[in-house]
C-alpha cells in the first residue's frame, strides 16, 4: 500500500470532522444582550458571569452582553433600532418600555411563556398593555426611609409625618442635617420621584388609570405641600444633588432620605462606620414609587427562539435566586425568600421587600409615553412654590391646564 493510499482516508476523515465543526458553529444563535447593568463596576461583573453560567449549559446559544452606559443607553438603543438593528435582548427602564411598546419596537410575549408556570411579584402586572405580555420585571427596586440610628433622636424611625419633621428639625445641628432630597431643575428626573414618593404618600396619583390627568386633586396638593413644608424647614442641604447628600449620609451628616434599594445597598456597602436602619416612608399612605425595569425581545430580532430559551432559563427558581443575589437590594421577577446570609449582611432588606405590595410606578398612568413633556410642567411648577411663594393649588391648578393643553391638546 502506497503513502498516497494510506493518507487519502485520514484526509477524507479530517475534512468530514471540520465540516461537523463548522456546521456546528454556523446553528450556534448568538443573542445580544443589552442592559446598562453591565457598565456597573462590581455587579456588571456579577452579571456576566450570571450569563456565562448559561452559555456553558447551552452549547447551542450563546448570549453576548453588550454594554452601554446609562447615560447614553436609551438613546443609543432607539437609535439602534429605528434602523432596523440593535440587542435581541433589552433591559429597559420603564418610560422607555413605553415607549418601546408604543413604537411597536419590542414583541408581544404571545406563547412564550405560560404565567401560570411562575409565581410572579405584584410588579408583573405592569408588564402588561393592552391586555398583552411585552416582557418580564427584569429587576425591580423599592423605596422605604433610610436612617442613622445615632442621628435621629431616639434612634428609631419617626412612625407618622408630624414625628418625622419634628426629628429632622432636631437633628439639624452641628453641620448636620435631618433629611436631604433633591429640589432643582438640573435633577429635574430625580427631583419626580422624590416628589411622587410624597404625591403617593398622601394618597394622590398624577392621573386616572384612563389618562386623565389628577395634578390638582386634594391628594396631589397635600403632597406637595407636605414637601414644601420639608423645604422651608430648613433640615436639607439645599442644592446638593444627589451624589454629594448620599455621600454625607455615609459620612454619618445626614440622619434621613427617602431612596430606593439600590441606593441603600451603596450607603451600606460605603459608610461601615454609620450602619443603616430602615423603615417605611412616615406618611399616611404606604404607597411610594419604584424603580421597574423589563426585559424585552427586540422587535428586529432574528433570533428569537434562542432569546427566549434564555429567558425561560432566567425565570428558573435558581437563576432567580442567583440573579437577586447579585443584584443586591432589588428583587426580581418572581418572588424569591431572601436568604440568611442576605438578611445578615442587610437586616433593613426585610423593610424594602415588604414594601414590594405597595409599590406603584412613578410615571402617570395612561400617560407614560408622555411622561418628560409632563415631568419638565410639574418640576417647573412646584420650584416655583419652593422658591417663588407660589401657593401649592395654585401652581398645581396651573399644572393641570399646562398638561391638559399643551400635552394633550385638549
Amino acid at each position: 500500500m502506497t503513502l498516497n493510499r494510506l493518507l487519502t482516508p485520514l484526509a477524507a476523515a479530517g475534512a468530514l470532522l471540520l465540516a461537523a465543526g463548522a456546521a456546528s458553529a454556523q446553528t450556534k444563535s448568538v443573542v445580544t444582550f443589552a442592559a446598562s447593568h453591565f457598565a456597573e463596576v462590581g455587579r456588571g461583573d456579577r452579571l456576566k458571569a450570571w450569563v456565562e453560567k448559561f452559555n456553558k449549559e447551552n452549547p447551542d446559544v450563546e448570549v453576548k452582553p453588550i454594554t452601554i452606559p446609562f447615560s447614553s443607553f436609551a438613546t443609543t438603543i432607539f437609535t439602534q433600532m429605528g434602523g432596523g438593528g440593535g440587542p435581541d435582548i433589552i433591559r429597559f427602564d420603564l418610560p422607555e418600555f413605553y415607549a418601546a411598546v408604543a413604537a411597536k419596537s419590542v414583541l408581544p410575549w404571545d406563547g412564550v411563556i405560560n404565567d401560570a408556570d411562575y409565581k410572579f411579584t405584584s410588579a408583573d402586572k405592569f408588564m402588561f398593555v393592552g391586555g398583552k405580555r411585552y416582557g418580564i420585571a427584569f429587576d425591580t427596586a423599592n423605596y422605604a426611609m433610610v436612617f442613622n440610628a445615632a442621628l435621629v433622636p431616639g434612634g428609631k424611625a419617626p412612625a407618622n409625618f408630624d414625628e418625622f419633621l419634628a426629628a429632622a428639625k432636631a437633628a439639624t445641628k452641628d453641620g448636620n442635617y435631618g433629611f436631604a432630597f433633591r429640589a432643582t431643575m438640573a435633577e429635574r428626573g430625580g427631583m419626580w420621584y422624590d416628589l411622587t414618593n410624597f404625591v403617593y404618600g398622601f394618597g394622590g396619583r398624577w392621573s386616572k388609570p384612563d389618562g386623565t390627568p389628577t395634578f390638582n386633586s386634594p391628594e396631589v396638593i397635600a403632597g406637595i405641600t407636605a414637601y414644601k413644608q420639608v423645604y422651608d424647614a430648613g433640615v436639607t442641604p439645599k442644592g446638593t444633588d444627589a451624589a454629594t447628600y448620599r455621600r454625607m449620609f455615609w459620612e454619618g451628616k445626614i440622619a434621613m432620605e427617602i431612596d430606593n434599594g439600590g441606593v441603600a445597598t451603596i450607603l451600606t456597602s460605603e459608610g461601615k462606620a454609620h450602619p443603616i436602619g430602615a423603615a417605611h416612608s412616615p406618611f399616611p399612605h404606604r404607597e411610594q414609587g419604584m424603580i421597574l425595569a423589563p426585559a424585552t425581545i427586540n422587535a428586529n430580532t432574528k433570533v428569537k427562539d434562542a432569546a427566549v430559551k434564555f429567558l425561560r432559563w432566567a425565570l428558573q427558581p435558581q437563576q432567580q435566586q442567583e440573579l437577586q443575589t447579585l443584584l443586591g437590594a432589588a428583587n426580581v421577577a418572581t418572588v424569591v425568600p431572601r436568604t440568611a446570609a442576605e438578611l445578615d449582611a442587610m437586616p433593613w432588606l426585610k423593610v424594602y421587600d415588604a414594601q414590594t405590595p405597595y409599590s406603584v410606578p412613578a410615571l402617570p398612568q395612561g400617560l407614560e409615553t408622555k411622561a418628560p413633556e409632563i415631568q419638565q410642567i410639574v418640576v417647573a411648577q412646584v420650584l416655583k412654590v419652593l422658591q417663588g411663594g407660589m401657593a401649592p393649588k395654585a401652581a398645581m391648578d396651573e399644572t393641570q391646564r399646562l398638561v391638559t393643553t399643551r400635552v394633550l391638546g385638549q
